[in-house]
Protein backbone atom coordinates (compact mmCIF):
# COMPACT_ATOMS: atom_id res chain seq x y z
CA UNK A 1 0.00 0.00 0.00
CA UNK A 2 1.03 3.59 -0.97
CA UNK A 3 2.42 5.71 2.16
CA UNK A 4 0.27 8.55 0.93
CA UNK A 5 -2.87 6.47 0.96
CA UNK A 6 -2.49 4.78 4.72
CA UNK A 7 -1.88 7.98 5.58
CA UNK A 8 -5.57 9.41 3.88
CA UNK A 9 -6.62 5.96 5.81
CA UNK A 10 -5.10 6.94 9.29
CA UNK A 11 -6.83 10.23 9.28
CA UNK A 12 -9.94 8.70 8.38
CA UNK A 13 -9.44 6.18 11.46
CA UNK A 14 -8.34 9.22 13.84
CA UNK A 15 -11.25 11.33 12.78
CA UNK A 16 -13.85 8.88 13.36
CA UNK A 17 -12.39 8.21 16.95
CA UNK A 18 -12.65 12.03 17.40
CA UNK A 19 -16.22 12.00 16.28
CA UNK A 20 -17.13 8.82 18.58
CA UNK A 21 -14.94 10.21 21.44
CA UNK A 22 -16.14 13.58 21.19
CA UNK A 23 -20.51 11.88 21.58
CA UNK A 24 -19.18 10.10 24.42
CA UNK A 25 -18.21 13.33 26.47
CA UNK A 26 -21.79 14.82 25.03
CA UNK A 27 -23.68 12.00 26.41
CA UNK A 28 -21.99 11.68 29.55
CA UNK A 29 -22.06 15.42 30.20
CA UNK A 30 -26.02 15.31 29.30
CA UNK A 31 -26.24 12.27 31.40
CA UNK A 32 -24.52 13.85 34.18
CA UNK A 33 -27.07 17.16 34.51
CA UNK A 34 -30.29 14.65 33.84
CA UNK A 35 -29.42 12.39 37.07
CA UNK A 36 -28.35 15.92 39.28
CA UNK A 37 -31.76 17.24 37.98
CA UNK A 38 -33.59 14.27 38.87
CA UNK A 39 -31.43 13.71 42.33
CA UNK A 40 -33.82 16.90 43.67
CA UNK A 41 -37.26 15.72 44.29
CA UNK A 42 -40.82 17.00 43.50
CA UNK A 43 -41.30 18.44 47.22
CA UNK A 44 -38.17 20.05 47.56
CA UNK A 45 -38.90 21.84 44.01
CA UNK A 46 -42.03 22.95 45.05
CA UNK A 47 -41.23 24.36 48.60
CA UNK A 48 -38.02 26.32 46.48
CA UNK A 49 -40.63 28.46 45.06
CA UNK A 50 -41.23 29.94 48.08
CA UNK A 51 -44.66 28.59 48.90
CA UNK A 52 -46.13 27.79 52.33
CA UNK A 53 -45.71 24.42 53.80
CA UNK A 54 -49.43 23.89 54.10
CA UNK A 55 -50.32 25.02 50.77
CA UNK A 56 -47.53 22.77 48.97
CA UNK A 57 -48.55 19.88 51.19
CA UNK A 58 -51.96 20.14 49.96
CA UNK A 59 -50.87 21.36 46.36
CA UNK A 60 -48.82 17.88 46.05
CA UNK A 61 -51.79 16.00 47.55
CA UNK A 62 -54.37 17.62 44.77
CA UNK A 63 -51.89 17.04 42.21
CA UNK A 64 -52.31 13.21 42.65
CA UNK A 65 -56.05 13.39 42.92
CA UNK A 66 -56.57 13.55 46.91
CA UNK A 67 -58.12 16.12 49.37
CA UNK A 68 -56.47 18.61 51.05
CA UNK A 69 -56.44 15.85 54.26
CA UNK A 70 -54.91 13.09 52.48
CA UNK A 71 -58.66 11.01 51.50
CA UNK A 72 -59.36 9.73 48.14
CA UNK A 73 -61.64 12.66 46.52
CA UNK A 74 -63.42 9.77 44.11
CA UNK A 75 -66.20 7.65 44.74
CA UNK A 76 -64.78 4.94 42.81
CA UNK A 77 -62.29 4.11 45.59
CA UNK A 78 -60.14 1.58 43.02
CA UNK A 79 -59.71 3.83 40.41
CA UNK A 80 -58.59 7.08 42.45
CA UNK A 81 -56.36 4.71 44.76
CA UNK A 82 -55.07 2.87 40.81
CA UNK A 83 -54.52 7.14 39.88
CA UNK A 84 -52.80 8.15 43.08
CA UNK A 85 -50.34 5.01 43.10
CA UNK A 86 -49.28 5.36 39.67
CA UNK A 87 -47.81 8.78 40.07
CA UNK A 88 -48.91 10.78 37.81
CA UNK A 89 -49.81 14.56 38.73
CA UNK A 90 -52.46 16.99 37.46
CA UNK A 91 -56.36 16.38 37.91
CA UNK A 92 -57.74 12.66 37.14
CA UNK A 93 -60.61 14.55 35.46
CA UNK A 94 -58.37 16.11 33.15
CA UNK A 95 -56.30 12.66 32.63
CA UNK A 96 -59.66 10.88 31.44
CA UNK A 97 -61.15 13.60 29.37
CA UNK A 98 -58.33 13.70 27.34
CA UNK A 99 -58.51 10.01 26.37
CA UNK A 100 -61.70 9.94 25.97
CA UNK A 101 -61.89 13.06 23.62
CA UNK A 102 -59.05 11.46 21.82
CA UNK A 103 -60.84 8.16 21.49
CA UNK A 104 -64.56 10.04 20.19
CA UNK A 105 -62.06 11.98 17.33
CA UNK A 106 -59.89 8.55 16.57
CA UNK A 107 -63.22 6.21 16.15
CA UNK A 108 -64.81 9.57 14.47
CA UNK A 109 -62.33 10.35 11.84
CA UNK A 110 -62.11 6.41 11.22
CA UNK A 111 -65.56 6.04 10.53
CA UNK A 112 -65.99 8.77 8.40
CA UNK A 113 -63.08 8.77 6.37
CA UNK A 114 -62.02 5.21 6.30
CA UNK A 115 -65.62 3.85 6.35
CA UNK A 116 -65.26 1.46 9.51
CA UNK A 117 -68.23 -0.28 10.99
CA UNK A 118 -69.90 1.43 13.52
CA UNK A 119 -68.98 -2.03 15.83
CA UNK A 120 -65.45 -1.56 14.85
CA UNK A 121 -65.47 2.14 15.55
CA UNK A 122 -67.55 1.52 19.06
CA UNK A 123 -64.73 -1.13 20.18
CA UNK A 124 -61.57 1.61 18.65
CA UNK A 125 -63.52 4.09 21.03
CA UNK A 126 -63.97 1.76 24.20
CA UNK A 127 -60.46 0.70 23.69
CA UNK A 128 -58.75 3.90 23.30
CA UNK A 129 -61.01 5.97 25.81
CA UNK A 130 -61.38 3.28 28.65
CA UNK A 131 -58.42 0.51 28.45
CA UNK A 132 -55.82 2.29 27.28
CA UNK A 133 -55.14 4.56 30.51
CA UNK A 134 -55.60 1.95 32.70
CA UNK A 135 -52.72 0.14 30.97
CA UNK A 136 -51.34 3.50 31.28
CA UNK A 137 -51.74 3.31 35.06
CA UNK A 138 -51.34 0.00 35.63
CA UNK A 139 -47.82 -0.01 34.24
CA UNK A 140 -46.71 3.26 35.73
CA UNK A 141 -47.49 2.11 39.77
CA UNK A 142 -46.23 -1.12 38.90
CA UNK A 143 -42.99 0.96 37.76
CA UNK A 144 -43.38 3.52 40.42
CA UNK A 145 -43.78 0.58 43.19
CA UNK A 146 -40.64 -1.26 42.29
CA UNK A 147 -38.97 1.79 42.45
CA UNK A 148 -40.06 3.00 45.91
CA UNK A 149 -39.44 -0.39 47.19
CA UNK A 150 -35.78 -0.33 45.76
CA UNK A 151 -35.23 3.12 47.59
CA UNK A 152 -36.88 1.83 50.49
CA UNK A 153 -34.32 -0.02 52.57
CA UNK A 154 -31.25 2.64 52.32
CA UNK A 155 -34.23 5.23 53.42
CA UNK A 156 -34.44 2.72 56.65
CA UNK A 157 -31.07 2.75 57.36
CA UNK A 158 -30.92 6.27 57.24
CA UNK A 159 -33.73 6.27 60.00
CA UNK A 160 -31.74 4.13 62.10
CA UNK A 161 -28.65 5.74 61.78
CA UNK A 162 -29.62 9.35 62.99
CA UNK A 163 -32.02 7.83 65.86
CA UNK A 164 -28.88 6.22 66.71
CA UNK A 165 -27.32 9.48 66.43
CA UNK A 166 -29.85 10.84 68.99
CA UNK A 167 -32.29 12.69 66.70
CA UNK A 168 -36.22 11.76 67.12
CA UNK A 169 -37.89 10.06 64.43
CA UNK A 170 -39.43 13.20 63.07
CA UNK A 171 -36.11 14.83 61.87
CA UNK A 172 -35.05 11.29 60.97
CA UNK A 173 -38.13 11.24 58.24
CA UNK A 174 -37.48 15.17 57.76
CA UNK A 175 -33.67 14.04 56.56
CA UNK A 176 -34.83 11.73 54.11
CA UNK A 177 -37.12 13.48 52.74
CA UNK A 178 -34.27 15.56 52.01
CA UNK A 179 -31.80 13.30 50.31
CA UNK A 180 -33.80 10.54 48.75
CA UNK A 181 -34.76 11.33 45.00
CA UNK A 182 -38.24 10.76 43.89
CA UNK A 183 -40.27 8.50 44.59
CA UNK A 184 -40.18 7.94 47.94
CA UNK A 185 -38.33 11.69 48.55
CA UNK A 186 -41.75 13.26 47.96
CA UNK A 187 -43.58 10.74 49.45
CA UNK A 188 -41.26 11.00 52.98
CA UNK A 189 -41.82 14.32 53.00
CA UNK A 190 -45.39 14.30 52.51
CA UNK A 191 -45.40 12.25 55.87
CA UNK A 192 -43.09 15.07 57.69
CA UNK A 193 -45.42 17.72 56.70
CA UNK A 194 -48.82 15.70 57.69
CA UNK A 195 -47.13 14.74 61.01
CA UNK A 196 -45.73 18.59 61.57
CA UNK A 197 -49.52 19.52 60.76
CA UNK A 198 -50.75 17.28 63.70
CA UNK A 199 -51.11 13.52 62.30
CA UNK A 200 -49.21 10.95 64.50
CA UNK A 201 -46.55 8.82 62.53
CA UNK A 202 -48.52 5.58 62.40
CA UNK A 203 -51.58 7.49 60.81
CA UNK A 204 -48.86 9.47 58.57
CA UNK A 205 -47.55 6.08 57.46
CA UNK A 206 -50.91 4.14 57.14
CA UNK A 207 -51.65 7.27 54.72
CA UNK A 208 -48.32 6.59 52.89
CA UNK A 209 -48.59 2.98 52.36
CA UNK A 210 -52.36 4.01 50.91
CA UNK A 211 -50.48 6.54 48.15
CA UNK A 212 -48.04 4.23 47.40
CA UNK A 213 -49.04 0.77 47.42
CA UNK A 214 -46.40 -0.89 48.37
CA UNK A 215 -46.86 -4.03 50.71
CA UNK A 216 -43.53 -3.35 52.39
CA UNK A 217 -44.97 -0.10 54.45
CA UNK A 218 -47.59 -2.22 55.37
CA UNK A 219 -45.15 -3.69 57.45
CA UNK A 220 -43.79 -0.85 58.63
CA UNK A 221 -47.17 0.61 59.32
CA UNK A 222 -47.79 -2.60 61.54
CA UNK A 223 -44.43 -2.04 63.26
CA UNK A 224 -44.82 1.28 64.47
CA UNK A 225 -48.43 0.48 65.76
CA UNK A 226 -47.11 -1.89 67.51
CA UNK A 227 -43.93 0.28 69.12
CA UNK A 228 -46.51 2.76 69.79
CA UNK A 229 -48.73 0.95 71.91
CA UNK A 230 -46.10 -1.43 73.31
CA UNK A 231 -42.99 -0.46 73.73
CA UNK A 232 -39.17 -0.90 72.33
CA UNK A 233 -36.34 -0.15 70.56
CA UNK A 234 -37.45 1.43 67.21
CA UNK A 235 -33.99 1.33 65.99
CA UNK A 236 -33.61 -2.03 66.03
CA UNK A 237 -37.50 -2.58 64.65
CA UNK A 238 -36.29 -0.45 61.57
CA UNK A 239 -33.02 -1.92 60.81
CA UNK A 240 -34.80 -5.65 60.66
CA UNK A 241 -37.66 -4.52 58.89
CA UNK A 242 -34.81 -2.67 56.31
CA UNK A 243 -33.33 -6.30 56.40
CA UNK A 244 -35.78 -8.29 55.62
CA UNK A 245 -37.06 -6.22 53.03
CA UNK A 246 -33.42 -6.44 51.58
CA UNK A 247 -33.44 -10.18 51.07
CA UNK A 248 -37.13 -10.00 49.46
CA UNK A 249 -35.82 -7.97 46.96
CA UNK A 250 -32.87 -10.22 46.24
CA UNK A 251 -35.37 -13.15 46.05
CA UNK A 252 -37.43 -11.32 43.51
CA UNK A 253 -34.91 -10.66 41.54
CA UNK A 254 -33.49 -14.20 41.61
CA UNK A 255 -36.76 -15.63 40.67
CA UNK A 256 -36.74 -13.13 37.92
CA UNK A 257 -33.54 -14.42 36.60
CA UNK A 258 -34.64 -17.51 36.89
CA UNK A 259 -37.67 -16.81 34.94
CA UNK A 260 -36.64 -15.15 32.35
CA UNK A 261 -36.48 -18.17 29.77
CA UNK A 262 -40.02 -19.17 30.32
CA UNK A 263 -41.17 -14.81 30.04
CA UNK A 264 -38.87 -14.56 26.33
CA UNK A 265 -40.51 -18.27 25.79
CA UNK A 266 -43.82 -16.54 26.18
CA UNK A 267 -42.81 -13.25 24.31
CA UNK A 268 -41.72 -15.42 21.03
CA UNK A 269 -44.83 -17.56 20.37
CA UNK A 270 -47.07 -15.32 21.42
CA UNK A 271 -45.35 -12.43 18.55
CA UNK A 272 -44.34 -15.59 16.10
CA UNK A 273 -47.47 -16.09 13.90
CA UNK A 274 -47.92 -12.26 13.96
CA UNK A 275 -44.56 -11.85 12.17
CA UNK A 276 -45.40 -14.78 10.00
CA UNK A 277 -48.53 -13.63 8.62
CA UNK A 278 -47.14 -10.17 8.15
CA UNK A 279 -44.28 -11.49 6.03
CA UNK A 280 -46.49 -14.01 4.17
CA UNK A 281 -48.96 -10.57 3.27
CA UNK A 282 -46.00 -9.47 2.28
CA UNK A 283 -43.64 -11.42 0.19
CA UNK A 284 -47.01 -13.32 -1.27
CA UNK A 285 -50.15 -11.46 -0.92
CA UNK A 286 -51.98 -13.88 -2.85
CA UNK A 287 -51.12 -16.70 -0.54
CA UNK A 288 -54.37 -16.86 1.03
CA UNK A 289 -56.38 -17.05 -2.18
CA UNK A 290 -60.14 -16.30 -1.83
CA UNK A 291 -60.37 -16.85 1.85
CA UNK A 292 -60.80 -13.40 3.06
CA UNK A 293 -63.95 -13.53 1.33
CA UNK A 294 -65.46 -17.01 3.38
CA UNK A 295 -68.00 -15.52 5.90
CA UNK A 296 -65.67 -17.85 8.49
CA UNK A 297 -63.21 -15.88 8.81
CA UNK A 298 -64.02 -13.39 11.33
CA UNK A 299 -65.20 -16.16 13.97
CA UNK A 300 -62.05 -18.17 12.95
CA UNK A 301 -59.82 -15.08 14.01
CA UNK A 302 -61.41 -14.57 16.61
CA UNK A 303 -61.64 -18.13 18.55
CA UNK A 304 -58.05 -18.16 17.63
CA UNK A 305 -57.07 -15.29 18.70
CA UNK A 306 -58.98 -15.91 21.89
CA UNK A 307 -57.07 -18.81 22.59
CA UNK A 308 -54.02 -17.30 22.17
CA UNK A 309 -54.82 -14.79 24.25
CA UNK A 310 -55.62 -17.44 27.02
CA UNK A 311 -52.25 -19.35 26.29
CA UNK A 312 -50.47 -15.71 27.19
CA UNK A 313 -52.16 -15.46 30.10
CA UNK A 314 -51.52 -19.24 31.40
CA UNK A 315 -47.47 -18.69 30.13
CA UNK A 316 -47.86 -14.91 32.54
CA UNK A 317 -49.26 -16.78 35.73
CA UNK A 318 -46.46 -19.52 35.59
CA UNK A 319 -43.87 -17.25 35.55
CA UNK A 320 -45.10 -14.41 37.94
CA UNK A 321 -44.80 -14.98 41.60
CA UNK A 322 -46.08 -13.09 44.62
CA UNK A 323 -44.91 -13.63 47.80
Amino acid sequence: MPTGQALVYFIYVVAAASVILAGEALYLSLASRRSHRVAVNHRLRRLADDAPADQALQSLLRERGLTGSGDFISGFIWLNRLYTQSGITGNPLTFAASFLLASLALASLLWFLIGLSAPAALFVFLAVGFALPLLILRRACKKRILKFARQLPDALDMIVRSLRAGHPATVAIGLVSREMPDPLGTEFGIVADEITFGLSMEQAVRKLSERVGFEGLQLLSVSLSIQSKTGGNLTEILANLSSVLRERQKLRMKIRALSAEGRASAWIISLFPVFMFLILQLVAPSYYGKIWGSPLILPAFLTFGLWALLGDYIMYRMVAFDF
